[in-house]
């Protein structure tokens, strides 16, 4: 799919770095092909040394000049800045992908005025492990292989769902906010256990790979979960007596109500940002 394309990096933060390690180990394209600049030297350096690939110390324009795939992933608040810096360069013939949170491909288009071919992307932090999830939309000229395209790079680092981009804010709220969530479900589940009796690493083994496996076993056969639920209740057990203690605390009202609160919050955020 990638074929002969180039793909660059404009900031080689976390994220920049888990894309390249990503579709690097999946084979997309060869360290050649792949071009990342930043205005701290010790991260490209590091880049080099790990993945063989091209940097550019600050030159944002070089990378765009020479790659058919740039993906910003700059801070949304030097997006602006970043964007007037290669915009003599970029034009429809690029794909431009965008993991800055809270930036529309409008915002983006309007600041450049080229037709662009935008995608918009949000990965969360498990993409760090290969096991992210991300949702991508895209813009008013993007093509069914542009987008093929994209789905390629964030599948190289976990699951990738397309959605409508007026959908984003709550894609912010579930899965871009959501491992947050968990690791205090994890916390609290390892705190139970210290207060049962188990040392605190034993019983932060236990919480976290139950955890994830009841993950795992959710994504791989496809079932329902509250079916999953009911595998692991027995009449009069002690699964239910637990899930009657949850439910008395209203553990769903408040899931619910944390991802549409981040959601909410999303949206303020982006309406505060005029993007």
């Amino acid at each position: 799919m990638f074929g002969s394309k180039k793909i660059g990096f404009i900031g080689s933060g976390n994220m920049a770095s888990v894309l390249i390690k990503g579709i690097l180990k999946a084979g997309l394209v060869e360290e050649k092909s792949v071009f990342a600049s930043d205005i701290d030297p010790e991260k490209l350096d590091n880049l080099k040394s790990e993945y063989g690939i091209n940097t550019v110390f600050k030159d944002n324009k070089k990378v765009v000049e020479d790659c058919d795939i740039i993906v910003l992933a700059v801070k949304p608040q030097i997006m602006s800045r970043i964007l007037s810096e290669i915009d003599e360069v970029l034009d429809s013939d690029k794909l431009v992908i965008s993991i800055a949170a809270g930036i529309s491909t409008e915002y983006i288009d309007s600041l450049t005025g080229n037709d662009l071919k935008i995608i918009r992307a949000m990965p969360n932090t498990p993409a760090l492990i290969m096991e992210g999830a991300t949702a991508i939309c895209p813009g008013d000229n993007v093509s069914e292989d542009d987008l093929k395209l994209a789905r390629e790079i964030f599948s190289a680092v976990g699951v990738v769902a397309v959605v409508d981009e007026t959908q984003m804010d709550a894609v912010t709220g579930l899965s871009g906010s959501g491992p947050a969530y968990i690791f205090m479900m994890i916390e609290a589940l390892s705190d139970a256990g210290v207060k049962m009796g188990l040392s605190r690493k034993v019983s932060m083994k236990l919480a976290a790979q139950t955890v994830m496996g009841a993950a795992k076993l959710q994504i791989e056969t496809g079932m329902h979960p509250g079916r999953l639920k009911d595998m692991v209740t027995s009449p009069g057990g002690t699964a239910i007596a637990g899930i009657h203690t949850l439910e008395q605390g209203a553990l769903r009202t408040t899931l619910i109500n944390a991802v549409e609160n981040a959601t909410l919050r999303s949206k303020e955020l982006g309406k505060k940002n005029g993007r």
